[in-house]
């Protein structure tokens, strides 16, 4: 197994193949930034469920994602901090995604939290990925 230099796009790009292909449920090798996002994104509506699996010798997540009829709930996702350019905002630079139809992910001091959150709490961070 080959080490990932950016496991926040592997986790995008994994959900995005999975929700295109209308996979019941897939899943994502673990971490905590990981089930952070994916808690996220549970929270928000865009995914039915997930939960840790530890059946195998790595522990990873299992994610069913949440289809509305025949569609996903996630329509798109874009990483837009990534290692070799980090994107960091402060609470009045957070963009509102699809004029707030969408949502962002901030890695911030208290936390990974979503932009909305950020912008009551008036703190910055770095600009994860938007999702809509």
């Amino acid at each position: 197994m080959s080490a990932l230099t950016d496991p926040i796009a592997d986790l995008l790009t994994r959900i995005r193949n999975a929700t295109r292909v209308h996979k019941k449920e897939f899943f994502v090798p673990y971490s905590r930034i990981k089930n952070d996002i994916v808690a996220i994104l549970q929270k928000e509506g865009y995914l039915e469920s997930y939960e840790l699996d530890k059946t195998e010798a790595h522990p990873r997540l299992r994610i069913l994602p949440r289809y509305v009829g025949k569609a996903s709930a996630i329509t798109g996702l874009a990483r837009k901090s990534r290692p070799g350019l980090r994107c960091y905002v402060n609470s009045e630079e957070i963009p509102r995604v699809l004029g707030g139809l969408g949502i962002s992910i901030l890695s911030t001091s208290r936390g990974l939290v979503t932009g909305q959150e950020a912008r009551k709490q008036k703190i910055g961070g770095e600009l994860l990925a938007t999702v809509w």
